[in-house]
């Protein structure tokens, strides 16, 4: 058993009382994390073979996939804020529904003045960046679709192909389930038990699934509909639960194991520094490239050597930093794109979808529906469709929040309690932003001198865009009311005003009503490609640098509408098969 103190001359009380004044994050430097004393050292003794600025997504499935290939390579990680969350927040208690949004988003950007006073169209922001250790994995929604050969639009064959190599070993690490397979196979005694503790994912999932299989793709632009993929499987040894995938735990497992390894001689330690935001990537023309020789970071200079830079912090901080380290490279942020979102909240009557009273208690159902508009792969959108149909949403409100499915897309207090004798239907539909068009950019800010947020963004939809949202929007009121209503669009209700404080009626809702002012999923900003003008070439390195590789969706060549975690996980895996091969 450990205690308090570090010093084993100031521990017990004796022969003082010893520190009074621990903090978490100086708990988790002492047990986890580099340090003063070990970061000094790292920066002045140490020699990594990969530093990997990032600890979400791409940096667990990077480290994670070197080490198994050889343990004994060095790790460092660099994350720019504390340690916060230690998983999902959606697993933890109720109260940290709290932690969405607010103080634990930063915006390391200024937003075009046009575009924040809604004078470029809807869209008036672009959701932000998680600074602490876990990044955007402890508040995310979870959905992980593969996209099929169409939906990769624009992309290179090759990057395709080691998409497809590694998906399997992704959605492995995601813990990757579909929605039907939750509960699949459970007897009836087994679901009624399930279901005291939490939602079943059986008859309502069943049949929203069986009417979509039969209906949905003949709905205008709809091409298919399946099961929502969530990372979502619980390691949990009795296989009730449903725990949503966060980096903190398997990342400090990771360390934990090599650092077992590393005390029996078997492997190298994975060194991790938290509060340390990297600047500038200092780099020098050496035997005719340019390299990366060391960054500048808030807790001093540290020099890289032999290691390779491992860019793992999002889409837009990437960007600022290689615009800012090697300012003559072109076309960093000038292609810019991301997921404008319409949310539409529906009810039908339970009756006329359980006509035989199969449902329980408490069931959720969520489904993944896929289209385009204008029959073109250029213009993707998708739905999001959560379900839910509760006997008791007030005593199981905190329950059904935990579980459900989407983060933002939840169903509200009001709506629900108000909805007796009605399954409720949560629609998040993402449609995707016209990556070529020309005003809709990221790009420097000359008015800001510090570097670390010098960049402009500004969103301009454009006429694509709009036959994307349109389509989208007309899809999902088809699909609610053609689909999801066996009694006829009439039996459909749609909920207007605020969340808390609104009412239901069967008008849809208006465009103004629906459509969400704010982005998520950015990207393309370092897309890739084999044409000397994309930023990032086909093994993922920075064209301005021989040892800069880039992971994360700002990759992506064309944002499509698909969520973009699996593949972002797939591609890093790949990267680090390609440097490990490449020894």
């Amino acid at each position: 058993m450990g205690t308090a103190a570090a010093s084993p001359n100031l521990q017990y009380g004796y022969p003082t009382p010893g520190p009074q004044a621990p903090t978490g994050q100086r708990v988790m430097d002492h047990v986890f994390f580099l340090s003063n004393a070990e970061w000094k050292a790292a920066r002045e003794k140490n020699d990594y073979d990969y530093v990997v600025v990032g600890t979400g997504f791409c940096a667990l499935a990077f480290a994670k996939r070197v080490l198994e290939s050889n343990p004994h390579r060095r790790i460092l990680m660099v994350e720019r804020g504390p340690f916060f969350l230690p998983e999902h927040f959606q697993n933890l208690p109720l109260p940290f529904k709290d932690t969405l949004g607010g103080l634990s988003e930063t915006f390391p950007w200024t937003l075009s003045a046009s575009t924040a006073l809604g004078k470029d169209g809807p869209v008036r922001w672009q959701h932000g960046m998680v600074p602490f250790f876990g990044g955007r994995s402890t508040l995310w929604s979870a959905w992980c679709p593969r996209p099929n050969d169409d939906e990769f639009s624009g992309w290179p064959q090759a990057t395709i192909d080691a998409a497809r190599r590694n998906f399997d070993a992704a959605e492995k690490l995601l813990r990757v389930q579909k929605a039907d397979q939750i509960d699949q196979g459970r007897s009836t005694e087994e679901l009624n038990v399930i279901g005291k503790s939490r939602p079943v994912y059986g008859p309502l999932q069943d049949c929203i699934q069986s009417l979509l299989k039969e209906k949905g793709e003949g709905v205008g632009g709809v091409y298919r509909t399946q099961a929502a993929p969530l990372a979502s499987a619980s390691e949990n040894v009795n296989g009730v639960d449903f725990q949503k995938f966060s980096t903190p735990g398997d990342i400090l497992a990771l360390a934990d194991q090599q650092a077992k390894l590393h005390a029996a001689g078997k492997g190298a330690r994975l060194d991790i520094v938290t509060e340390c935001v990297v600047e500038r990537i200092q780099q020098q023309e050496i035997n005719g490239s340019r390299r990366a020789t060391a960054l500048e970071t808030s807790r001093g200079v540290l020099p890289l050597g032999d290691a390779q830079l491992i860019l793992a912090m999002g889409t837009l901080p990437p960007t600022t930093l290689l615009r800012n380290s090697f300012p003559d490279t072109q076309a960093l942020g000038e292609r810019f794109s991301a997921h404008f979102i319409s949310s539409i909240v529906a009810r039908v009557p339970k009756s006329s979808l359980d006509p035989e009273g199969k449902f329980g208690d408490l069931e959720l159902s969520a489904c993944y529906v896929a289209g385009v508009a204008e029959k073109s792969y250029e213009q993707q959108f998708h739905i999001q469709l959560s379900s839910l149909w509760d006997v008791n949403p007030e005593e199981n409100a905190g329950t059904a929040l935990r579980y459900m499915p989407d983060v933002v897309a939840t169903a509200s207090q009001a709506q629900l309690q108000t909805s007796e004798g009605y399954v409720v239907f949560v629609c998040a539909v993402l449609g995707e932003l016209d990556c070529q068009n020309s005003e809709s950019w990221f790009l420097r800010n000359d008015q800001d001198q510090n570097i670390t947020t010098n960049s402009l963004l500004q969103v301009k939809e454009n006429a694509r865009d709009y036959q994307t949202w349109d389509a989208m929007d007309n899809a999902t009121f088809g699909i609610l009311e053609e689909v999801l209503s066996p009694a006829g669009a009439s039996q459909v209700e749609y909920w207007h005003g605020d969340p808390d404080k609104g009412q239901w009626s069967a008008e849809r809702p208006s465009q103004d009503e629906r459509r969400v002012d704010a982005l998520v999923h950015e990207s393309s900003t370092l897309y890739l490609g084999e044409e000397a003008s994309a930023p990032v070439d086909l093994n993922y390195r920075f064209r301005g640098s021989s040892n800069v590789y880039v992971t994360g969706g700002c990759l992506w060549p064309q944002g499509g509408s698909w969520n973009p975690t699996l593949t972002m996980v797939a591609l890093a895996q790949d990267l680090a098969d390609k440097l490990e091969s490449a020894e």
